[in-house]
């Protein structure tokens, strides 16, 4: 019997086992290392967060992207977006070096027994463990929109669905949404030789500006400092203090994950999108069906009703954090599982436990109890710690003593650090 399986190889499930295991405990980790990031976003996007906010976590805060950066040979630099793919390869680094030895097979199912639970593989394998730590990302919660999703997968696919964008040269692809997937996308789908038009609903584009130095006098950086969810003093409180937002009330909590760092595209990307990619604003969706072979799309807008006719749509629409859309949870054990607030997301205590002890939930799960940080690789840091401490003392009673995980948060670059120049 395990002390934790660990489900999910993405940044959190990473850095979850490898604070779990340092710590002592027996501990299991299924997943592809970065399964989402290498087949699932399309080539030639970069990360939108900082270099020094997008950070794996280990409990020595040693295998950095930085120290990755410095051996494969590229920049980590403030200010200068990595691309998607080296995010990957240093995810890929990371796992070879601060944890155990993955089991690539998919979880199918996760069940209570009366001395843990069990988790059963596509193959039919069933493991024992104690603990088990749910981490398995984005790609369960990924939302398309009513009227999109009843059509055939053929016509009508999420932003995640897509490696290679060149499929669609030459052809007319719509994309839906308003935010850094969306922007992105399109503008990729440009430069691939596609016809792109982007549709949303918001009457303008936000776009985020260049960040700040981190080299500024000090009066500057205490009346703004640089954070890893952007600058500002309520971007610090997401950032650097989930636990403050778990202790909101519930509704609360619901405003801020709805309406905190909302839709918006990265600085880079902003004059190749707008050099390229036709867009109709302010249009909501309202129908599609399928025409001579081609989505019809039915938008109302401010002047009236309108239309659009395209090969195929993506809907690069965000993720929902529910339960029920998280299958591999057996029946009996969801109906034990106590949910935030209105939402299907799972009430977690502070070291993200669920109402079932035992099991816990991190990333986009957790986001509803602990802000907006847990959308990004920059909560992985938080959580691992957390997540670390709370299965070690659900196991205490049976196991033993553990020796303590290391308490030291990975260090992040402060606003007095000097930023490094081309």
């Amino acid at each position: 019997m395990y002390d934790v399986v660990v489900i999910g190889a993405g940044p959190y499930g990473l850095s979850a086992a490898a604070h779990l295991s340092a710590a002592g405990a027996r501990t299991k980790i299924f997943g592809r290392a970065m399964e989402s990031w290498r087949d699932h976003m399309p080539g030639g996007m970069f990360l939108k967060s900082e270099p020094w906010a997008s950070n794996l976590s280990d409990p020595a805060a040693a295998r950095t992207l930085a120290r990755y950066g410095a051996e494969a040979g590229f920049r980590t630099e403030h200010g200068h977006p990595i691309p998607i793919g080296s995010f990957a390869d240093y995810g890929l680094w990371f796992a070879r070096h601060a944890v155990p030895e993955l089991d690539e097979r998919t979880v199918t199912r996760v069940a209570a027994a009366a001395d843990g639970f069990t988790v059963t593989t596509f193959d039919g394998d069933t493991v024992r463990t104690r603990t088990v730590v749910v981490a398995v990302g984005v790609l369960p919660f990924a939302r398309i929109p009513g009227p999109l999703a009843r059509l055939p997968k053929e016509y009508v696919t999420h932003s995640t669905a897509h490696h290679d964008l060149g499929r669609f040269r030459d052809l007319d692809v719509t994309v839906v949404g308003a935010g850094q997937a969306a922007l992105e996308t399109a503008t990729l789908l440009a430069e691939s030789g596609a016809r792109p038009t982007l549709v949303a609903r918001a009457p303008g584009i936000r776009w985020n500006t260049v960040p700040l130095d981190l080299d500024r006098p000090l009066l500057k950086r205490l009346r703004t400092p640089v954070t890893a969810l952007g600058s500002g003093w309520r971007g610090r409180i997401y950032a650097d203090a989930p636990w403050a937002v778990r202790r909101l009330p519930a509704p609360r909590r619901e405003h801020i994950i709805r309406t905190a760092l909302g839709p918006a595209g990265a600085w880079w990307l902003r004059e190749r999108y707008e050099d390229t990619v036709p867009q109709l604003l302010a249009h909501r969706l309202r129908g599609a069906t399928l025409h001579e072979g081609r989505v019809r799309l039915t938008l109302d807008a401010a002047t009236g009703p309108a239309t659009l006719t395209a090969d195929h749509v993506i809907a690069a629409t965000g993720f929902v954090p529910e339960l029920d859309r998280l299958p591999l949870l057996d029946p009996a054990l969801r109906t034990r599982l106590t949910t935030l607030g209105t939402g299907g997301s799972p009430d977690l205590t502070a070291h993200f436990g669920s109402s079932c002890p035992g099991l816990f939930f991190t990333g986009l799960l957790s986001a509803p109890a602990f802000g907006p940080s847990m959308r990004f690789i920059h909560g992985a840091t938080y959580t691992a710690h957390r997540v670390t401490r709370g299965v070690l003392h659900h196991l205490r009673p049976t196991h033993g003593k553990i020796p303590p995980p290391s308490q030291a948060p990975t260090p992040a670059p402060t606003d007095h650090a000097p930023a490094r120049k081309n």
